[in-house]
């Protein structure tokens, strides 16, 4: 590459990477089509340090998928918009932030410390606690409940959850907004414990001065009926009604409780009517809280309603990256594992993120470091007494049936002999499903598809495999019918 002067001299601002950058997204997303650029690309972000210029994939598997598939073109396209001739790295979101030299910026840790030596007395600001009742209570249990884990730097974002995590980090940084009260809702481990906690930490360091207030629907429940017993009910709700910014987990709760509710609504109101911000999460929308006290939902339907939707296999792959980054930090082992037990883990463990990294922690615990030269048979032999108690039986025809109901077929069709592709593909993809969710032999498989030998499963199982990992679309197919299957 050659540095062009007069490009610099004519436009500094078309010099800048984040211009070149978004010059040859446009002409890539042409070539590759929508689908396969937003699998991706669209989550790859321009990064500069110095004068490096970085392309930062998700995952590793993300990073790779472009090196293969669109690397070259990528620096064509990047040659001819760049008017300063710079490099372009690749690398995955893991590689990069092991690289990055010590940040300025206040880490969850350290806020913590901030907090730790900061008094907490009534009408002070500046503190994130989870709320007591009790005033003369100890520092350090007013403190509890938030955990420095669960920050915005280590919540993993993609297309099920991007939205979420672009309110909350908005509603973080104290802009204005239009949106209050905000509620998060989606099933159980799909990361809206981790939100909430990522936005107390975060309100707390972009705004020491202000009084962040984070507690769990439980917990504000028990309170509550603690203050009225002990007649502390004036100071209950002045600690709440004090907050800049309230953040409840698990609002679902307190449906059913109707003075919990009746305390909740004031509480809610007084603290919107007052310009103060209110954050919960449910899981389920307000529509579907139907114990809940009318007004109360109603309140709740008025704001910003944002759901969480699960995790694609490209973002829990990501998340399996994280994780093994932070389980290596703290064993002080390298971050490595094969990409045939991620991937396994990635579609096996698709309805939680919790169970997701809880079957890594499992792995981790079993060899520690030895991570990264476990097999995927070892993996599976770890994970065995996990799976056989949580998975639902699944037969080879209810997997028939769903695959050819989603692919507009008849379930003959997957014992048949036909050969066009419409429904040769299909049938493989049933194949593999079958291979990854039941405990049928590959010889058992085979008989059950039109009396198959085992040589034909495992082609389509390979043949799947190798797909998957470049077609998006077949990826998302896949992940659906697995979630369908399993629920």
């Amino acid at each position: 590459m050659t540095m062009t002067t007069g490009g610099i001299a004519g436009n500094m601002a078309e010099a800048a990477a984040g211009a070149v950058w978004t010059k040859t997204c446009v002409a890539l997303k042409r070539e590759l089509g929508d689908a396969t650029f937003g699998s991706w690309l669209g989550q790859a972000a321009l990064r500069e340090r110095g004068d490096d210029v970085c392309l930062v994939a998700a995952t590793g598997v993300a990073r790779d998928w472009i090196r293969r598939h669109a690397w070259r073109r990528i620096g064509e396209l990047w040659a001819q918009n760049d008017p300063m001739g710079r490099a372009l790295d690749l690398k995955s979101r893991m590689e990069f932030d092991q690289a990055a030299p010590a940040s300025p910026m206040v880490t969850a840790s350290g806020l913590s410390a901030a907090v730790a030596v900061t008094p907490v007395e009534t009408g002070v600001t500046g503190n994130v606690i989870e709320i007591e009742v009790d005033l003369t209570a100890p520092r350090a249990a007013r403190q509890q409940g938030l955990q420095e884990r669960f920050s915005f730097d280590t919540f993993v974002a993609g297309p099920a959850n991007e939205f979420a995590f672009a309110v909350a980090r908005r509603v973080a940084s104290w802009a204005d907004g239009h949106f209050n009260p905000v509620l998060f809702h989606g099933p159980y481990g799909f990361g809206k414990t981790h939100l909430l906690n990522a936005m107390a930490w975060e309100a707390m360091r972009t705004a020491p001065g202000k009084r962040v207030v984070y507690l769990t629907a439980e917990r504000f429940t028990s309170t509550f009926v603690k203050a009225v017993q002990d007649r502390q009910t004036a100071a209950f709700k002045e600690e709440l009604r004090n907050a800049d910014l309230l953040l409840i987990d698990d609002v679902q709760f307190v449906a059913g409780k109707t003075s919990t509710q009746e305390e909740l609504f004031h509480t809610l109101m007084a603290l919107i009517e007052d310009g103060r911000r209110v954050v919960m999460t449910a899981d389920r929308s307000p529509a579907e809280l139907s114990e809940m006290e009318p007004r109360l939902r109603s309140h709740l339907q008025a704001g910003l309603v944002c759901g969480i939707e699960p995790a694609d296999r490209t973002l829990r792959l990501g998340i399996l990256e994280r994780k093994l980054a932070t389980l290596a930090g703290q064993g002080r082992f390298v971050p490595s594992a094969k990409a045939e037990v991620l991937e396994f883990l990635a579609d096996r463990f698709t309805d939680s993120v919790r169970e997701l990294e809880g079957a890594l922690n499992t792995l981790v615990a079993r060899v520690g470091g030895e991570v990264a030269r476990l097999s995927l048979d070892e993996a599976q032999a770890i994970l065995r007494p996990n799976l056989s108690c949580t998975e639902k039986r699944v037969t080879v025809d209810q997997i028939q049936k769903a695959v050819a109901e989603h692919y507009g077929l008849k379930q003959a069709d997957m014992i048949s002999e036909r050969r066009a592709r419409a429904v040769a593909r299909p049938r493989q993809a049933a194949m593999w499903i079958a291979k990854q969710i039941t405990t049928r032999s590959l010889p058992d498989i085979g008989r059950r598809f039109g009396g198959r030998d085992h040589t034909t499963v495992l082609h389509a199982v390979r043949r799947i495999e190798a797909l998957k990992a470049d077609d998006p679309v077949l990826a998302r197919d896949l992940d659906t019918l697995l979630r369908k299957l399993r629920s």
